[in-house]
């Protein structure tokens, strides 16, 4: 081959890795969600696409002009690398926008966003508020919300449970205190059994801090935007309790009646 034609194509394989290096596709970054509020974890992952020995990520963490974190991460031999920072401190007094750079060698680099809100900032709310329950009459349920409010809690009985109304500023969390008196899921052998959680129709997990004979907290994660969310039990208060029990006290002497009328003609 001629030596000026190897020259030429030496020049563009190197110009194409500095470019690959310079617009960080060797490394990537995220974040396991994009709001955090103070007092959470942040939890930073990514993948370098290929190794350079015993490299470390550079990682910096940026609000506004200051720079409020930095670590060296260790990279694992397939690629992976993950590191936490915890949301509080001097430093995290500014709410809005942070940005996490990512830097691997000397020029390959990455950057992703989260919004950050202080204590001072959040919006929380603890209350009691009073669910109806038809002719059943009222109850009380103690909750907090951050990150928006309750508008309603109405008593579902065809699907044993509560629907909670909320109005959601931010993505944010609900704390309900249940009582068991009304309004429970159990298995049939009388121990707990765990409540279904619908999400705007979508079906999601939740965290049960406390459980007591006359209390379940439950602690349910929602976006900014969700309207609705559904609590679904073995047992909810009947929301027409009285008109239940004319039912079943007709169709008790419908039966009596019936009884009678059969000793009747055998006499």
């Amino acid at each position: 081959m001629d030596i000026r034609i190897f020259s030429v194509l030496m020049i563009l394989v190197v110009t194409s890795m500095g470019t690959a290096f310079a617009d960080g596709s060797l490394i990537s970054v995220q974040t396991d969600n994009g709001n955090y509020d103070e007092g959470d974890t942040i939890v930073i992952s990514g993948k370098i696409n290929t190794l350079i020995g015993d490299t470390q990520v550079t990682l910096q963490l940026f609000q506004g002009g200051t720079l409020i974190s930095i670590d060296q991460i260790k990279v694992a031999q397939d690629g992976n690398y993950s590191t936490t920072i915890n949301a509080w401190g001097p430093l995290w007094q500014t709410q809005g926008e942070y940005i996490i750079k990512v830097v691997y060698g000397e020029d390959n680099v990455a950057e992703t966003l989260f919004n950050y809100t202080p204590k001072s900032e959040i919006l929380e709310i603890t209350d009691d508020i009073e669910v109806t329950a038809g002719d059943s009459g009222t109850f009380d349920i103690r909750y907090t919300i951050r990150g928006g409010t309750i508008e309603a809690i109405d008593v579902e009985p065809e699907n044993f449970g509560l629907l909670v109304k909320i109005n959601s500023l931010d993505d944010g969390k609900i704390i309900l205190e249940l009582p068991r008196e009304f309004i429970d899921a159990e298995k049939q052998n009388g121990k707990d059994e765990e409540f279904i959680i619908l999400i705007n129709d979508v079906q999601t997990t939740y965290e049960e801090s406390s459980s007591f004979s006359e209390f379940r907290t439950l602690t349910i994660n929602f976006d900014q935007g969700d309207s609705e969310i559904q609590i679904i039990g073995t047992y909810v208060i009947p929301e027409f309790g009285t008109i239940v029990m004319i039912i079943l006290t007709i169709g008790i002497m419908a039966s009596i009646l019936l009884t009678k009328n059969k000793f009747q003609i055998k006499i």
